[in-house]
């Protein structure tokens, strides 16, 4: 058993800028960062775009920037938090910029700022197309040299510890549901522990993993949204997953795809399908800069209307040393599989990239659960309404772990005494394992993996209807029942229990498409083409 002030669980950009925030302001106290892989291996490192963010006012304006993020929401915005971001981001880039993260900028000395579909003025800050690499390699030198910040690699999160493990019935009605840490497999010695922990905070990212094709790296499967499910606490908005339009198509290719980012297209590329038309003029007038939900469905209209796997981006107008330039990465990649991007146009399809729901939050950053935070990608906080606006995620996270800080720093005073604190700690008991044996067949988990990422992708993808999800929803089902006939009877494995994180995602992704009779933001459904006048948040 470990005892721990803070416990952080994931090592993006949320839980490191967390993490170094309450550990400068507590220098007394024990901050715990803990993470299933390596520290630096998140979906922040894998952001390629940038950060949006007002910082000139010459020529944008907190006013625009909310208003973009409210339409490209579709009406399910919570405003007030729109505001809250837009107008706290400043101060929380100048911080990451003070920690070392270093942003692309002109011959004199300006930000040089991208443009990308939705926004309506130039103001993404960006550091070539590894924005997210560079701001993640920044926070962990800054955690680095904190030095009452500990570390825990290859532990992977089985359940959070609540009242349910005192052998309390636990329930969603159940007022005031209290977390006092997490159960983890720890990879190295492959046993069950316990961490204990005043406050707890899940940062655990995406779940991009629950489709075919994902942007999203191997780490990505839903982990503390399951886990929050589980422990009864509140989801929201799951069915509004964001499919990037432009990731990189090679045949063959399962798992994560390389990312397009969006800002080859804000600095001129051309989406042309198998005849050579510049298409997207057919179905809005912002054309390659509409909001991505628009583009992923153009995309897939032309797939499937001209029989192909992929359209094409054009950026053979580009000039070879801009390109190279701005986007260095993604010309080495394409080059390594024969693509010259001044002489050849870029195969590029949809794929999973982006939850837009999650882990339902407050304005704080407190979950429904007593001393629980969730911020980043695997947190609903109300900004990204019914589609994400390009480049906000990234802002969100710092912005949502500053204001998770905050709250901790009250909430340190509101906690448990130490004594009644202690007493629980007591009564929590360890993880049993007795009856249980390691999986004689591994295909039992590798197939269900295979069946579910298919399920979602042919299924519950980027236009869906009633009869799909109802498929859907049959053969989750019965994923879950084999799922969890096999975790009760077997040792527990990383394998396995992403399988079962994935699982439970993939059902709340298609319990809440289900119930929304509507098309709105990423959620597109055949049988209910148009917005229905009753604006609300699916919440399970």
């Amino acid at each position: 058993m470990r005892q721990t002030d803070f416990l952080v669980i994931g090592s993006g950009i949320a839980g490191l800028t967390y993490a170094l925030k309450v550990a400068s302001q507590f220098p007394d106290k024990k901050v715990l960062v803990m993470t299933k892989a390596t520290a630096d291996e998140t979906n922040t490192k894998y952001a390629q775009g940038g950060i949006a963010v007002v910082n000139d006012m010459e020529n944008d304006s907190f006013e625009k920037h909310i208003e973009d993020t409210l339409v490209a929401g579709d009406g399910l915005c919570n405003e007030k938090v729109v505001e809250i971001v837009v107008k706290e981001g400043p101060d929380r880039v100048q911080e990451i910029i003070d920690w070392g993260a270093q942003f692309d900028k002109e011959a004199d000395g300006d930000y040089k700022r991208g443009k990308e579909g939705g926004h309506s003025e130039f103001r993404i800050l960006h550091h070539k197309d590894v924005t997210g690499r560079e701001m993640e390699r920044a926070l962990i030198e800054a955690v680095g040299r904190q030095k009452n910040i500990e570390f825990i690699k290859h532990c992977f999160v089985v359940d959070i510890i609540t009242q349910h493990h005192l052998g309390f019935l636990v329930s969603k009605a159940t007022p005031d549901i209290e977390c006092y840490g997490v159960y983890v497999l720890n990879l190295e010695t492959n046993k069950i522990e316990k961490i204990l922990a005043r406050i707890t905070l899940l940062a655990t990212g995406g779940n991009g993993q629950v489709y075919r094709t994902t942007t999203n790296p191997s780490i990505a499967t839903g982990d503390g949204v399951a886990m929050l499910y589980r422990a009864k606490g509140r989801v929201e908005n799951m069915e509004f997953i964001q499919f990037h339009p432009t990731a990189l198509y090679e045949p063959g290719v399962r798992g994560q795809a390389f990312l397009i980012t969006e800002a080859v297209r804000g600095d001129g590329g051309i989406l042309r399908n198998k005849d050579g038309e510049a298409f997207m003029e057919r179905y809005d007038e912002r054309k390659d800069l509409a909001p991505r939900d628009i583009v992923a469905r153009a995309i897939d209209s032309e797939m499937k209307r001209t029989g192909t796997e992929h359209v094409w981006l054009d950026c053979r107008h580009f000039s070879k040393e801009k390109f190279t330039d701005h986007f260095p990465n993604i010309y080495e990649k394409c080059l390594s599989i024969g693509i010259d991007i001044t002489k050849h146009m870029i195969p590029v399809s949809p794929a999973a990239h982006y939850s837009c729901g999650g882990i339902k939050t407050d304005e704080w950053g407190r979950s429904s659960v007593k001393y629980l935070y969730a911020c980043g990608e695997c947190a609903s906080t109300g900004l990204h309404g019914a589609n994400r606006l390009a480049s906000n995620s990234l802002l969100e996270a710092m912005v949502f772990a500053h204001r998770c800080y905050m709250d901790s720093t009250v909430s340190m005073n509101e906690l448990l005494t130490d004594e009644r604190l202690a007493e629980i700690w007591k009564q929590i008991p360890d993880w049993n394992a007795r009856g249980t044996s390691e999986p004689r067949e591994m295909i039992l988990i590798t197939q269900s993996l295979k069946e579910l990422q298919q399920v979602m992708s042919d299924y519950v993808g980027i236009v869906r209807n009633d009869i799909r999800l109802q498929r859907a929803m049959r053969r989750i089902d019965l994923l879950w029942e084999e799922t969890e006939q096999l975790y009760q009877g077997s040792t527990l494995s990383p394998q396995l229990l992403e399988l079962r994180n994935m699982i439970t995602v993939g059902y709340l992704i298609v319990k809440s498409a289900t119930f929304r009779k509507e098309s709105r933001g990423l959620h597109f459904n055949t049988d209910y083409p148009g917005k229905s006048p009753l604006v609300q948040n699916i919440v399970l």
